[in-house]
């Protein structure tokens, strides 16, 4: 949670032959690994990137990899929805999606970034929002925990990188379990992470009143404060259409 290293993290998506499956009753989770990590022969990583405020770019070597994950390299895609391809969904929505105004309540602040979203990431977006459901904290919290979760670790659930990791941060939030988040199969639990963030967030007082940033800083302590309010348009646009 310390260490801004997710903007190149969509680079690990595809390594899917190195990806570590874990199957736990009733659900089945997937959790990636440095071995993943180690497939794309180092372009993934750098020192720079690892330290690189959320303002630069990926380093140099690692764009490469970021392009093929995303499929920028293909001469030809399929677009399968706004939520795969990282663009503005509409905002016309049925009677039983979130209003817009609840999933954003008080504007939004500053440049968006916004990323393409592979099988994968959807499948944790649905178990943050499933989660948001279960914990009581409704169609905001779900924006504030998809926001969190898309700068924390770009909805990838991360096993222990290694050299790479910030001390022991790890899944979608990028919990530590020397801080008391858990035991490391608990904060690779999409389930498990979800609720424990969203139980910190119900302790932060006026939390859905706060600015989405303010929100989730409260709870992750980050070393860049600021860096989760990019995500809230694309968060928002997830939740209401996986809601």
């Amino acid at each position: 949670m310390r260490v801004d290293f997710t903007r190149w993290l969509p680079a690990i998506a595809k390594t899917t032959d190195r990806i570590q499956t874990i199957a736990k009753t009733p659900t089945r989770r997937t959790v990636l690994s440095v071995a993943g990590v180690a497939a794309l022969g180092g372009l993934a990583f750098g020192p720079m990137a690892v330290a690189a405020p959320v303002t630069s770019g990926p380093h140099a070597g690692a764009v490469a990899a970021i392009d093929l994950a995303t499929g920028k390299s293909r001469e030809s895609a399929t677009v399968e929805s706004a939520l795969t391809t990282g663009e503005s969904i509409s905002k016309t929505t049925s009677a039983e999606k979130p209003d817009r105004d609840e999933l954003i309540p008080n504007g939004l602040e500053g440049a968006q970034s916004r990323i393409p979203l592979d099988d994968a990431q959807l499948e944790n977006a649905e178990a943050i929002i499933k989660a948001a459901k279960e914990t009581g904290v409704g169609e905001r919290g779900a924006v504030i925990g998809v926001a969190t979760s898309l700068q924390e670790s770009k909805l990838y659930n991360l096993g222990h990188l290694g050299a790479y990791n910030d001390h022991d941060s790890q899944g979608l939030f990028q919990q530590r379990p020397s801080s008391g988040w858990g035991s490391p199969d608990e904060v690779t639990d999409p389930d498990y992470a979800s609720k424990a963030f969203f139980d910190a967030l119900k302790n932060v007082g006026g939390w859905n009143h706060l600015p989405l940033t303010a929100a989730a800083q409260t709870v992750q302590v980050s070393a860049y404060p600021y860096a989760y309010a990019q995500w809230e348009e694309q968060a928002a646009d997830v939740v209401q259409q996986l809601w």
